[in-house]
């Protein structure tokens, strides 16, 4: 997989006594809203999984849950443009930061798509399985199972969520979409029914800062931009905009769904980016 990498990174200063303050009395709650969240979710799961199997009717209401206060506790605000489209398919997004998971699943239940080896990540693999995720490997030959995956999920009513991207950035750009994931909405058994909505993720950093503050990308260690994220004052912004979903049997192939969409996601972060930064 290619990482994307910038010629420089954010400035994160060093923390003073009162960062220090605001890490902890942030951070501490974080963490009993994360984990607390989840022991709760993994009991809930032991009823729900033989009862529902792969439809989870209570547990992803808590995954929304502890996002939507993950921002409040963090101090950013959060705010959302259109509508998230109703009924089950695939969602395709911009790719900035480690937020953007608390960003996409805070305004409605989804379920990320990811490659194999984050499953293994200590801490974030078991979350990611705890709330659903679904692992692929991106391997032409799997391709046949990934299909039957998509298939399955899609029927139990999931909203699958994409990076098409294949890597995060800055948060002040969109890369090109890959097209290969795309290939599995042309299936016999999905393109004629299937929506793909695309929805643009947009920071606004807190006053004074680069405007890549909340962006997490190449080989940016997680904890630096975890505690500055934790210490800033003021906080910024996050908007998740929804644009309106298109239908899969109105595209020729997978590249031009790919370039429709691509289109769609960085024309949302253009508009809503201040063009003098």
């Amino acid at each position: 997989m290619t990482t994307w990498r910038s010629d420089s990174d954010p400035d994160h200063l060093a923390l003073g006594p009162g960062d220090v303050a605001r890490v902890a009395l942030r951070g501490l709650p974080l963490i009993a809203l994360v984990f607390g969240g989840l022991l709760i979710l993994l009991l809930i799961r032991l009823i729900e999984r033989p009862l529902c199997g792969l439809r989870r009717p209570v547990t992803p209401h808590i995954t929304q849950f502890v996002c939507r206060n993950a921002f409040r506790i963090l101090g950013i605000r959060y705010t959302t443009a259109g509508s998230p489209m109703p009924g089950p398919g695939a969602i395709v997004a911009n790719h900035s930061s480690w937020l953007d998971i608390f960003a996409l699943n805070a305004a409605k239940r989804i379920y990320f798509v990811s490659k194999a080896e984050v499953a293994t990540w200590p801490g974030i693999g078991r979350l990611a399985r705890a709330t659903g995720t679904v692992f692929i490997k991106r391997e032409r030959g799997q391709a046949a199972a990934q299909i039957g995956i998509f298939r399955d999920r899609l029927a139990a009513g999931h909203k699958l969520l994409f990076f098409p991207e294949g890597t995060s950035t800055d948060g002040r750009r969109v890369l090109d979409f890959k097209p290969t994931l795309f290939a599995a909405f042309f299936d016999g058994a999905l393109r004629d029914t299937l929506s793909i909505q695309p929805v643009t993720v947009n920071y606004t950093a807190p006053r004074g800062q680069d405007p890549r503050f909340y962006g997490w990308w190449g080989d940016m260690a997680l904890a630096p931009h975890l505690l500055a994220t934790l210490a800033a004052k003021p906080q910024g912004e996050v908007t998740v905009i929804y644009h309106t979903p298109v239908n899969v049997r109105d595209f020729a192939d997978r590249k031009q769904l790919a370039k429709a969409t691509e289109l769609t996601v960085r024309a949302g972060l253009a508009a809503h980016q201040d063009p003098q930064l």
